[in-house]
């Protein structure tokens, strides 16, 4: 009698690499896709939503596999990542990186003056900004899916997508990524419903009736305030704490996807400096140079030193730098910090316009 084969089951490798400040994991698994295979992987601070991508392009055999899946771990411990306690799983889909046809709603910044005008304005409410990805997660049946910034499909932490499938009937959510937790803040459509013409105030009940209604542990609702008096005391809070910063959302508003050339009804105020940028040149000494567009085109903003426990950034490539402020004569960034890589921004997103200046003596 003929033995029957099992066929072989996914494997899954989690990496870590921890020097200084620096605090990675890196993960990479087979997956079974009928009879065939696909190797994914997954990467990024600890802690953090990681990026995900494949190594295929297409199903291959398990042989195949297997070598691209040993050679993936083979160049990360040759660069120092070792083994360690388990790590969250991620959850990769065949659509990665797919156009799934919507895209979020956008926020443009606003000044200190302005985030304290809005404070004393009851027709808009506040929350706090978590500093992770922004996550679009969206529920059709059984199928779960997320979606990026940019509209296109993404794998997730598989403790997000199980919390995920745990909630009842079909729906959008918009939220902030962070590590295995998925904070939501808006609700675009329930039981093939569109909710985006609706008030914000409309969908963020419908929202909260919706999470109330089903125990989802990786997925919460932020922190909302919308009095005055529960807005300055929730922005002190959040800059004790030393958050990222706030959101103001107008109430009365309808969801509107993309990001509006100026203002809109939706805004941030980070405590910290942020920008991405565009690699155009590889230094000596670990420093690149970046740059920002505007009308007149592509225009310096210094130098960044890449830390010794992260790969250097090809030229072309989108990353996330810290700063202080920026200067005036020069459009240079002072004291930057570099963060990391950005998937999921256009070059043409890196804008002059971003930055924020070191204040004049009449400011």
């Amino acid at each position: 009698m003929n033995a029957v084969m099992n066929p072989p089951q996914a494997e899954q490798v989690t990496l870590y690499y921890r020097e200084g400040s620096s605090d990675k994991v890196y993960q990479c698994s087979i997956e079974p896709t009928g009879e065939h295979f696909v190797v994914n992987f997954a990467f990024g601070r600890r802690g953090t939503t990681l990026s995900t991508g494949t190594k295929t392009s297409s199903p291959v055999d398990h042989g195949t596999a297997k070598k691209m899946f040993e050679k993936l771990v083979r160049e990360k411990t040759a660069k120092g990542y070792t083994p360690g306690e388990q790590g969250i799983p991620y959850q990769h889909t065949d659509k990665e990186q797919r156009y799934s046809g919507i895209v979020p709603q956008l926020l443009n910044p606003i000044d200190e003056a302005e985030a304290n005008r809005l404070l004393n304005d009851s027709g808009w409410c506040m929350q706090e900004k978590h500093d992770g990805r922004r996550v679009l997660l969206m529920k059709v049946g059984p199928v779960i899916s997320g979606v990026n910034k940019k509209g296109l499909t993404i794998g997730l932490p598989s403790t997000i997508m199980q919390s995920g499938k745990g909630i009842e009937g079909d729906y959008i959510l918009d939220g902030e990524a962070v590590g295995d937790t998925l904070y939501v803040f808006d609700l675009l459509t329930l039981n093939g419903e569109n909710l985006e013409s609706q008030p914000y105030r409309t969908r963020l009940l419908a929202l909260m009736n919706l999470i109330a209604a089903n125990l989802a542990r990786h997925i919460q609702l932020v922190h909302t305030a919308f009095n005055p008096k529960d807005k300055a005391l929730l922005l002190g809070d959040l800059r004790t704490e030393e958050k990222e910063g706030v959101v103001f959302k107008r109430l009365d508003a309808p969801y509107t996807p993309g990001r509006p050339n100026s203002g809109g009804s939706q805004l941030k105020h980070k405590f910290y400096a942020t920008c991405s940028a565009v690699v155009t040149g590889i230094n000596a000494q670990r420093s690149v140079e970046i740059r920002l567009l505007d009308q007149d085109g592509w225009q310096p903003a210094g130098n960044v030193t890449i830390p010794p426990n992260q790969l250097i950034p090809v030229v072309g490539t989108v990353v996330e730098v810290r700063y202080l402020y920026a200067l005036r004569e020069s459009g240079c960034l002072y004291q930057p910090v570099y963060l990391g890589e950005r998937n999921d921004v256009e070059k043409q997103e890196c804008l002059v316009s971003q930055l924020k200046y070191k204040p004049t003596d009449k400011e």
